[in-house]
């Protein structure tokens, strides 16, 4: 089934845009927690604090992030390391909760498809009990769980996908006919 295009645009985040992504993150990470672990508070170190950002976008070169819009109002966000041999990285991607659902993450995939082209393969990690995620990486993306990766340090609890990019035939979210801008 289609879906008709969402009202997003995207912007590299900056220092100045952190104190709003807080916000989101949180959100989006307490809300994982509360339905997945029954924590009331959880996510990655620095989440709630922007140290997040400061510590896995700024001080890296090849890590590039990204607001979420969704007709100008920040909606989430997403970080990718695009490494000088193609096979890149998925470091984290959010939505705020009152947003998922509604085929935000799909598109956004889409965008950072298109966006890097010459990408051979993404790889991720997310945890273990995050099961929408799985399900998200694997059915509406088109990775694959692997049992390891050499790019990806295997911390406790983790899962890690990898997606190949040579066919792009393949991909649930982009086909050689379409373009960022139609979903399929």
């Amino acid at each position: 089934m289609n879906r008709k295009k969402l009202p997003l645009s995207y912007e590299e985040i900056t220092e100045a845009d952190v104190p709003q992504l807080i916000e989101v993150m949180t959100r989006a990470f307490d809300d994982d927690s509360q339905k997945h672990r029954g924590l009331e508070r959880g996510g990655p170190d620095g989440y709630d604090n922007g140290e997040f950002f400061r510590t896995w976008l700024f001080p890296y070169e090849q890590s590039v992030g990204y607001r979420i819009l969704w007709e100008g109002e920040l909606i989430g966000g997403i970080i990718v390391w695009i490494l000088p041999e193609g096979h890149n990285i998925l470091g984290t991607v959010f939505v705020d909760p009152a947003y998922q659902d509604r085929g935000v993450g799909a598109q956004t995939w889409q965008f950072i498809e298109v966006t890097y082209p010459e990408t051979k393969s993404w790889r991720l990690a997310t945890p273990a009990w995050a099961t929408k995620n799985h399900h998200f990486y694997a059915a509406k993306c088109g990775f694959d769980r692997v049992e390891s990766d050499p790019l990806i340090p295997e911390p406790e609890d983790n899962t890690i996908y990898r997606k190949e990019m040579g066919d792009r035939a393949s991909s649930p979210a982009v086909s050689p006919t379409s373009d960022a801008s139609q979903p399929d």
